[in-house]
């Protein structure tokens, strides 16, 4: 644990001109508050806020910073109050302290809901003062370092499941990579054990047959720099395995095809020096087509700036050589905390400077609620770039797949709500197009234009699916409140009365509605029926069983009357109309589908990409627009068909099906296809959820040992 006078001078040594009266008074104000708690491995529970001041020196924040970290817990698990500490350390301090402390102060109805109210709340916090978000992240980080001392292991796994899914991209956006790293390995640990332990497998088989491999690299890269007169600091690491797995998975690549495994940083004093460094590189090793990325020209959102290159290096190995200046490399490890080292400034602490961060707030203005707005600033957090220009060349960064009505919507929302079409590099194209970075796109709008509800299924960017849901939100609420009005009059004629808004208020109450509108609303959408208002109206009315409707939602009538057929519904479909899935494609929750009608069967439902679809290409009409619906039956299981190449040895069949199975995958069907002296071909059906389950499995297979190659069947 450490002791007082070692975090003082720990904050001293790069910070001299820090209060260290402050930050003796805090030492002692949380120890005397927490007293005997402990934590659940037996330590004394004030080791924990110590532990998360001691995280916060080492990425050198200021001082309030740091006694907020000391006392973030007292609020919450002592006698203090918000008084007492704004008595004792200020105005500044309690305001932190208060922003930490509101996040853990949510009791709701489920797990998930809390989650999204907890994340809603600290976009709020963060965007008054960033520093919130950095003490909420190392507060986190200390608690995934002891997450093996809790017992409850259902609680472990949720723990790590809210920091892989929201703490550490939030940790990359702030540009602070390597505590993305820390947060990410130790959740990928306690949510695949399994995987996690073959790539340490793997890469430790590597370090003993490669000996001492990555020094003679780095021994090299630097001998070829200096024989060209640059002064450069060359280092080395392997990627953590949660990168290798991650990039297995979305890039379809197995362990051997990864160039990046080993990543080596050249650090040179001058911006001019990373150009030369590269040429350097580029004339000593042969590049590996398609790896070269400039992060100095355009910096990603959250500050990072390097050349990046693959290259056969030395020994002929695949390596990624990252080059920077030391002020580039402190941001790339420290991200928005290394401000502080370079620019000690007020200005920091208003959080709106951040592009990323004025976006979630606008997802927040424009979503229906908490859950809704975790759904879409995900979309917004986790997926790779691209950058495209305005036609004055500003430059737009956006999520891979966006299309032009993301950008329409990033260049602002108004424009993104009027847009019309597109032109892409001098070309009119159409607003589905997916966009490719360096491209130029002019965005053509108009008055008169409104969004569409189709463009959900394209767009990829949290702020426009915000934006197009409140506008289908409030259309749906007009067609509701116009088909309930109707509705309630044609009940009150019925029994020879007229509807009016006047009746209707006096039973709001009964209905727990706000107003007549609302209860006008929840009639059109079903929640309610006409018989039912009238009668609480008019309690005086003979209640004839032949007019007793039972309530039920039409939104859940429709689903059951669709899901007659297979498991999950499909959207888009005429309610009774016979559904099959193609035997070609096996299509799963998750893939962009399209149905066509066949003779004698109904409706196919086959992938977008379905080699079949050729053979309908000149008969459009008998295509339908359908998607999935797995909003009641989320956990039916389909069947999703895997190639997988083993090696032909004893154990290799074992080692398939066991790692299917602790996947939670369940196989119907196995058949070898060819075999080898050296491997076995095998097609394997497994009862999965939908794509991301089997795409989960299918990684899993690729860093299994005996598995040489594993991917999507589409036969």
């Amino acid at each position: 644990m450490i002791r007082q006078f070692e975090l003082v001078e720990r904050v001293k040594r790069y910070d001299p001109q820090a209060d260290e009266d402050a930050l003796n008074r805090g030492y002692v104000f949380a120890m005397r508050a927490h007293g005997a708690q402990t934590r659940a491995n037996g330590d004394p529970y004030f080791s924990h806020p110590l532990e998360v001041a001691g995280i916060l020196t080492h990425y050198r924040l200021d001082t309030a910073s740091i006694v907020t970290a000391l006392l973030h817990d007292t609020v919450e698990d002592t006698h203090a109050t918000i008084e007492d500490i704004k008595r004792m350390f200020g105005e500044e301090v309690a305001r932190l302290v208060d922003g930490v402390t509101k996040l853990t102060r949510i009791e709701l109805q489920s797990e998930h809901t809390r989650q999204a109210e907890n994340f809603r709340k600290l976009v709020l916090a963060m965007s008054e003062d960033i520093r919130v978000l950095l003490v909420k992240l190392a507060d986190r980080l200390h608690n995934m370092r002891t997450l093996k001392f809790l017992n409850d292991h259902e609680k472990r796994r949720r723990i790590a499941s809210e920091t892989m899914e929201i703490y550490a991209p939030l940790a990359e956006r702030m540009g602070m990579q390597e505590m993305k790293n820390e947060l990410e390995d130790l959740a990928f640990a306690e949510l695949n054990a399994h995987a996690r332990e073959s790539i340490i497998a793997r890469l430790a088989f590597l370090r003993e047959h490669g000996g001492n491999l990555i020094p003679r690299i780095i021994e090299h890269i630097r001998q070829t720099l200096r024989s060209n007169e640059l002064d450069s600091e060359v280092v080395g690491r392997e990627k953590t395995p949660y990168s290798i797995w991650q990039k297995m998975q979305h890039k379809n690549l197995n362990f051997e095809q990864l160039c990046d495994i080993m990543a080596f940083r050249v650090i040179v004093p001058t911006q001019e020096d990373c150009y030369r460094g590269l040429g350097i590189v580029h004339s000593a090793y042969p590049v590996i087509p398609g790896r070269f990325k400039d992060y100095i020209s355009t910096p990603k959102p959250n500050g990072y700036r390097s050349l990046h290159t693959g290259v056969f290096g030395p020994e002929r190995q695949r390596i990624e050589v990252q080059i920077r200046t030391r002020e580039m490399h402190e941001i790339a490890e420290y991200g928005v905390a290394a401000h502080w080292h370079y620019k000690q400034e007020s200005d920091h602490t208003n959080g709106r400077q951040y592009r990323w961060l004025r976006e979630l707030l606008e997802i927040l203005e424009h979503t229906g609620g908490a859950e809704e707005f975790l759904e879409h600033t995900k979309l917004e957090m986790f997926q790779d770039e691209v950058f495209c220009f305005t036609p004055k060349g500003d430059l737009i960064n956006l999520p891979t797949g966006s299309t032009p009505v993301d950008f329409a919507y990033a260049v602002h929302s108004e424009i993104g709500d009027k847009c019309v079409g597109a032109k892409i590099n001098g070309r009119l194209m159409p607003l589905r197009t997916v966009l490719q970075n360096g491209d130029q796109i002019e965005i053509i709008t108009s008055k008169a234009q409104t969004p569409s509800p189709t463009w959900e299924r394209f767009v990829v960017t949290g702020k426009a699916r915000a934006r197009i849901r409140r506008f289908i939100r409030s259309k749906e609420r007009d067609q509701y409140l116009q088909l309930g009005r109707s509705i309630l009059e044609r009940a009150f004629q019925q029994e020879g009365y007229d509807c009016s808004d006047k009746a209707l208020e006096g039973v709001l109450k009964n209905f727990k509605q706000p107003t007549t509108d609302d209860l006008y609303a929840q009639v059109g959408a079903g929640h309610l029926t006409g018989r039912a208002v009238v009668e609480v109206v008019l309690p005086g009315l003979r209640k004839k069983r032949s007019f007793v409707e039972k309530v039920v939602p039409l939104g859940r009538s429709r689903r059951k009357s669709q899901v007659k057929g297979p498991g999950i519904p499909i959207r888009g479909l005429i309610p009774g109309m016979a559904l099959h899935f193609a035997g070609c494609c096996h299509p799963l929750p998750g893939d962009r589908i399209v149905g066509v009608v066949t003779t004698g069967k109904g409706v196919t439902i086959h992938t977008i990409d379905c080699e079949t679809l050729e053979e309908f290409a000149g008969q459009p009409e008998r295509w339908i627009d359908v998607s999935w619906d797995t909003g009641e039956n989320g956990e039916t299981t389909h069947v999703g068909r895997v190639q997988v190449t083993v090696l032909n040895e004893p154990g290799s069949l074992g080692a398939l099906t066991t790692v299917i199975a602790r996947n939670a995958g369940n196989i119907t069907n196995l058949k070898i296809t060819n075999r080898t002296m050296q491997f076995f071909e095998i097609l394997v059906d497994i009862e999965v959820r939908d794509v991301a389950h089997l795409t989960d499995i299918i990684a899993a297979l690729r860093v299994t040992q005996s598995v040489n190659a594993a991917d999507r069947a589409r036969r």
